[in-house]
């Protein structure tokens, strides 16, 4: 005698519901443990130390007792203009620029370069392709309108596609850029110490120095170039160690004697500087960098005139400008062998980035 099979009983609506979002669920997990993975497998991960390409073409040689300028200019990706906010500063924005303005920002950012026309240039948040910023190369298109430099590159950033938040930041793939009217003889990417653990390390910045050298003619010395920015949203002992390394780096070369600017974004002040812009509630704060804790070869300049930075928390067209947050985080630290004539802050009120370029004007001193 053959059992009849009982029927299963239809499920009702808010069964197929609940299972349908649990099947969803359970696909974004698994989705999402996926990209973790991929992106652990392919996480850049740079040496210690690494050889970098020089490109561009450089005629200039310097002498002792020759002076120059130099410039420093983050550039904010070619995305950050006055009409920006960003979400990670509080705002809530991720896709800051359409692809005509990021063109026209990195347009008007080439002008003001030719305007300065600096000796050097150390440039930082430059994109090669990245979806914030188009897909632009804006390496490529900086050295191929500026005649007359070699130029480095140090990649700070780079990961296949971030997800978060909505819309998804993308693919990021970006780092620091020099430029120098001298010819380079060679280029490091030093990595600084990384304060994020995974898995949030594999989705942020692998911060470096890139650091150039220019031999000086008629001395044994060099001029040592050091291009960098430092860490901004960790919770202060980021700051600490990839300072202390720094600071490591730039006593070393000041004692073999070798002339020595380094320059960029510290995400920090110095002590040394007299800060006209109080840090308002809720804002994000910039760490000190305690200019005491350096040897006396070392000097420290900012400008405080203007401010080298804004926040993105709104945009700055049609904000109240006295009662905006601004910062003073931009500058250079020289040995005491540059002979420094001149700091100024150019004030762009932020029209293409949210900072603004910074320009020293200075000396290689004769040797003793």
């Amino acid at each position: 005698m053959t059992k009849e099979k009982t029927p299963k009983k239809p499920k009702k609506l808010w069964q197929k519901i609940l299972l349908t979002i649990l099947g969803i669920i359970l696909l974004i997990v698994v989705l999402f443990a996926l990209w973790v993975v991929v992106l652990t497998i392919r996480e850049y991960d740079p040496e210690d130390e690494e050889a970098l390409e020089i490109t561009g073409e450089a005629e200039d040689s310097i002498s002792v007792g020759d002076s120059l300028t130099v410039m420093t200019w983050n550039i904010g990706y070619g995305a950050l203009q006055d009409t920006a906010d960003f979400w990670m500063d509080g705002g809530s924005s991720v896709n800051t620029a359409s692809k005509d303005e990021v063109i026209e920002n990195m347009e008007s950012i080439v002008s003001e370069i030719h305007e300065i026309d600096p000796d050097v240039l150390y440039l930082q948040e430059v994109d090669v392709d990245a979806t914030r910023s188009h897909h632009i190369n804006e390496s490529s298109y900086i050295l191929d309108n500026t005649a007359g430099y070699n130029s480095t590159f140090a990649i700070n950033f780079l990961v296949d596609y971030i997800p978060i938040p909505i819309p998804p930041m993308g693919k990021e793939y970006a780092g620091i850029q020099t430029l120098s009217k001298y010819t380079v003889d060679s280029s490091t990417r030093i990595q600084l110490p990384c304060p994020f653990s995974w898995p949030s390390r594999i989705v942020n910045l692998k911060r470096c120095l890139m650091v150039d050298r220019v031999p000086i003619e008629g001395s044994d010395k060099e001029l040592v170039l050091v291009n960098l920015h430092l860490e901004a949203y960790d919770s202060g002992e980021g700051k600490i160690a990839q300072t202390k390394m720094l600071k490591e780096l730039l006593e070393t070369e000041s004692a073999a004697g070798n002339y020595v600017i380094a320059a960029g974004d510290f995400n920090q002040i110095f002590s040394n500087v007299d800060n006209p812009y109080p840090v308002y509630d809720g804002m994000w704060e910039a760490g000190e960098i305690d200019v005491t804790e350096f040897d006396d070869s070392l000097e420290f300049y900012m400008d405080t005139t203007f401010p080298s930075c804004r926040s993105l928390d709104k945009a700055y067209e049609g904000a109240d400008a006295d009662s905006f947050q601004y910062y003073i985080i931009d500058g250079f630290i020289v040995s005491d062998n540059v002979s420094v004539t001149s700091i100024s802050t150019q004030n762009l009120e932020f029209a293409n980035s949210d900072h603004n370029p910074v320009v020293l004007h200075a000396t290689l001193s004769q040797e003793e």
